[in-house]
């Protein structure tokens, strides 16, 4: 959320982010009505000197997601939600390093779908709102109660910068039974959206496709593919499978505010502060 692919994708839907002059990308939002700024995702180097560049363009309350654990109170925010946990796959150009780091029964789904007669396609995303996987998102969407990106920032991405967005499908015959798209920034891949039907999910299908985007990307010279945030709580199943790539946890910096009225309360955060710093 800090690449120039993604500061891109919003300019094309009609968003005007800040890029402030220390490099991070600064969003701007309404929360109930009340304009606040957004700090996504930063790595603060330096955290004094990029607030300082944010309250000299906006004075709305700011809200700042740092891509690593950092104790900001010492700038002057208050910890609103702790830190979450990332998993991120290392990347190997070797395809047997890689394999040697998936876990046992991962390695085994894998080849249970490399028997499984599976068709494997790789393309730039299509910039289609009506295609198969982004309909299948939204819906799933609806009924697990979550939400992702809007689809037209999805594929402003893909429209906005050349092979951004790598959509990749598995197909039994003709039919489509898993896909998976990945987005791309800098040596960095992240894994955005995926779905599979209920054949796909008897062939281990998405698996297969997973394992494939990870030897594309070491290929294409990306040195990690992030999974997204890992739930063992809520989404178990969803976390082994990502765990099962060999990928490390990772916590990310939690949420913080800095709003010059609320700086008084500072004192009373002591305890929460302790939570924002793993």
């Amino acid at each position: 959320m800090q690449s120039a692919a993604f500061e891109a994708a919003l300019r094309a839907c009609g968003q005007r982010p800040v890029r402030l002059s220390c490099g991070t990308l600064m969003l701007r939002r309404k929360v109930a009505g009340l304009p606040v700024a957004m700090l996504p995702r930063a790595v603060l180097s330096d955290p004094a000197r990029t607030l300082s560049l944010a309250r000299k363009v906006t004075r709305a309350p700011l809200l700042i997601s740092p891509a690593r654990p950092a104790d900001l109170s010492l700038y002057g925010a208050l910890p609103l939600i702790s830190p979450a946990q990332q998993a991120v796959i290392s990347l190997n150009a070797d395809p047997d390093v890689m394999r040697g780091h998936l876990h046992g029964k991962w390695r085994n789904r894998l080849k249970h779908a490399e028997k499984a007669g599976l068709r494997v396609q790789h393309h730039p995303m299509p910039r289609r709102t009506d295609h198969w996987l982004l309909q299948a998102d939204v819906a799933q969407q609806r009924t697990r109660r979550y939400r992702n990106w809007p689809v037209p920032l999805t594929l402003g991405f893909a429209a906005t910068t050349p092979r951004a967005a790598i959509l990749f499908e598995a197909f039994q015959g003709a039919d489509p039974v898993a896909a998976l798209l990945i987005l791309r920034h800098g040596d960095t891949a992240t894994y955005h959206i995926g779905h599979t039907t209920a054949a796909g999910r008897a062939a281990s299908a998405h698996t297969l496709l997973m394992w494939t985007a990870m030897c594309w990307c070491a290929r294409h010279g990306h040195h990690w593919l992030d999974l997204g945030l890992v739930d063992t709580r809520h989404t178990a199943g969803l976390a082994r499978f990502k765990l099962g790539t060999g990928a490390q946890v990772m916590p990310l910096g939690g949420t913080w505010l800095h709003w010059p009225p609320l700086q008084p309360l500072r004192r009373l955060t002591w305890l929460d502060r302790r939570m924002m710093t793993p």
